[in-house]
């Protein structure tokens, strides 16, 4: 199998489409979807995959998009899903995208326009060597570019209109499933495994082009609900214990030089505080927990609360309720049992070109979840780049390789069935 001689597909349009809608998700919102603006470009995906002829396209009530293409292949090929998010980090504004073109890039720095303090430097993004000569898409200064996962999105409608278009390419049963609240962690809060009726599924949501990666942070959240003693400060000596200086002096607690995001890489945890509100009397303290396995999640959150019993030793008649809620976990330990899976992925990658890389994401993807729910779903390339940032990038060129990847995966999965 080489790769496609006329792959040229309609990605760019598509993608410069979906970016100018704004799709942020919100995490203080307790609706489903998180914001209603979601569904403006699930409908429009509706929309245009019933224009495509994919029948049974449609749009659930909780922000959720299914389709299905139907196989022509007369084996019994496992049902795979593509799965991309539709909603933008609610780190950066999402709202009045304008994306623009860098074309036939040359090395030198990009400028965005509307705020020209914004720019794009290759000594700041290695990525961008191998991008000399391609078409690189940016944001115009002073919003988010959205490509995390809108370059996923588009890359696999390319994929679905490009199969429509070309019976000849035999394949089994494709789902397409879009998501809402991947952002703010809720990606497959209400997803109906049932309804999709996949066996296997790749989420297109990676960075570099030809990377796979199957293996993620395990993540917990840990909520402290510090309980202080209030009273009028003019009378409050030996009485007065503040909440919120308990929840400094844990804070202050945590080391400087590691256990943070800051201090740590590779397959190094971290101990993050990521929100803080409250009065004297009471204040909640949340921290997000990262690590490669449970034990090393248990090990953290057995380090924070011994932080707070020790910061409690000064606050003898105040109290901390420590909780703590799982948040997914590392898909490898589903992977390892699919190994197939990776495999043709990997294989598809070489089918279209590329020298296939495998990587561990220090983060999540809709993916870890799914797979704990009974899809194994690794993470594929989509080209983002930058994200969650006003330098987000993505060249025109690694979304066509993303769309030839999903292309030719199938036709692996029906050639090998």
């Amino acid at each position: 199998m080489t790769p496609l001689a006329d792959a040229i597909y309609n990605v760019k349009e598509k993608f410069l489409r979906y970016v100018q809608i704004d799709t942020q998700s919100d995490p203080n919102s307790t609706s489903n979807p998180s914001t209603e603006k979601q569904k403006d470009l699930s409908r429009l995906l509706v929309e245009e995959l019933l224009a495509m002829g994919v029948t049974d396209a449609h749009l659930d009530e909780w922000g959720y998009v299914y389709a299905t293409i139907p196989g022509n292949s007369s084996k019994n090929v496992p049902v795979i899903c593509f799965c991309s998010h539709v909603d933008t980090s609610p780190d950066c504004s999402g709202a009045g995208v304008k994306p623009m073109i860098t074309e036939y890039w040359d090395g030198t720095d990009i400028v965005l326009p509307d705020d020209p303090m914004q720019i794009i430097r290759m000594a700041e993004h290695p990525d961008l060597k191998q991008q000399i000569g391609n078409d690189i898409i940016t944001a115009s200064g002073t919003t988010l570019l959205g490509a995390d996962n809108k370059a996923g999105v588009a890359e696999i409608m390319a994929a679905a209109e490009y199969l429509i278009q070309h019976p000849e390419i035999i394949h089994g049963t494709i789902k397409i499933l879009f998501t809402p609240d991947e952002e703010v962690g809720r990606g497959t809060e209400k997803v109906d495994l049932q309804k999709l009726s996949a066996d296997y599924a790749y989420t297109m949501d990676g960075e570099t082009v030809g990377t796979l990666e199957d293996e993620t942070f395990s993540a917990d959240g840990v909520s402290l609900l510090i309980n202080g003693v209030s009273t009028h400060p003019g009378f409050a000596k030996g009485k007065l214990e503040n909440a919120m200086k308990i929840a400094a002096d844990i804070l202050a607690a945590l080391p400087k030089d590691t256990l943070s995001p800051e201090t740590t890489e590779d397959y190094e945890g971290f101990i993050h505080p990521t929100q803080i509100s409250g009065i004297q009397e009471q204040v909640k303290l949340d921290f997000i927990i990262r690590d490669f396995s449970v034990a090393g999640l248990h090990e953290k959150e057995a380090y924070l609360q011994n932080i707070v019993n020790q910061t409690l030793k000064h606050y003898p008649n105040s109290s901390v309720d420590f909780k703590v809620i799982e948040q997914y976990r590392n898909m490898k330990e589903v992977l390892v049992n699919h190994p197939k899976v990776v495999e043709y992925a990997l294989e598809a990658i070489r089918c279209s070109g590329m020298k296939p890389e495998q990587r561990s994401i220090r983060g999540g993807t809709d993916g870890s979840r799914l797979s704990f729910m009974g899809l194994p779903c690794p993470n594929i390339f989509a080209g983002e780049h930058a994200f969650h940032s006003k330098l987000e990038w993505v060249s025109v060129q690694d979304m066509e390789k993303a769309t030839e990847v999903i292309i030719n995966l199938v036709k692996i999965w029906e050639q090998k069935s």
